[in-house]
């Protein structure tokens, strides 16, 4: 028993190590220079954080499929199916951020070379092409980061390992985020609060877990 305490409290510092990560690399090092309007200046100018993001990001994704694994043993009690989707959801979200890092990547030494280039008239035409591979490899990753999210809520509702207001909530909440990002791909914008949800039970279900734990065979009725 102590020996699952301890594990959930690891897969939650995890989690929380994991959100956390995201919200640097997204409002903090990446996305302010990458999804701005003068991100071939800007990215140039701030080349480290860039690179930094690039890191931070894989290092999330090892952790996700850490975790995945970590949980492989308590969700393969319940479903053996949905707790190696899990890993493989998982494991094919780490493969979209390394595309994304990629394209981050392409984009940042593009915006070197411009600012660079003494003619940027023809690099400047060429700009377009390289922001929006970036554009569309961010999009693939949030569309299948919420994949994994969904089977992580679905299997501790199944295995009624937290409370169902807990597991409803996120499973509610990945869909609304899905429904966001497809609408954004479609420049269909004013939805951007249907990802809120997802972020707040993203940051509340790792405290539980650190906290709480997950229920035992005797809690479950």
């Amino acid at each position: 028993m102590n020996s699952t305490k301890k594990t959930t409290r690891i897969i939650g510092i995890l989690l929380l190590i994991t959100f956390i990560s995201g919200i640097l690399v997204y409002q903090v090092l990446r996305g302010p220079f990458l999804f701005g309007d003068d991100y071939l200046t800007k990215a140039a100018s701030n080349v480290d954080k860039v690179i930094y993001s690039t890191l931070l990001s894989f290092l999330g994704g090892i952790l996700t499929i850490i975790i995945s694994v970590m949980l492989l043993p308590i969700f393969k009690k319940f479903s053996v199916k949905l707790a190696f989707l899990y890993v493989a959801f998982c494991i094919l979200n780490f493969i979209a951020i390394a595309i994304e890092s990629y394209s981050a990547m392409s984009l940042l030494d593009f915006s070197i070379e411009f600012s660079k280039a003494e003619n940027k008239t023809m690099l400047k035409s060429l700009s377009g092409v390289y922001y929006n591979n970036h554009k569309s490899a961010h999009f693939m990753y949030l569309l299948t980061s919420c994949f994994p999210v969904f089977v992580l809520y679905y299997s501790l509702f199944i295995g009624k390992l937290v409370p169902k207001a807990i597991s409803i909530f996120g499973i509610v909440a990945v869909p609304l985020m899905f429904a966001s990002v497809l609408l954004s791909i479609f420049n269909i914008n004013g939805w951007s609060d249907l990802m809120l949800p997802l972020g707040l039970i993203q940051l509340f279900f790792p405290f539980w877990i650190i906290f709480k734990g997950f229920k035992t065979s005797k809690e479950i009725t």
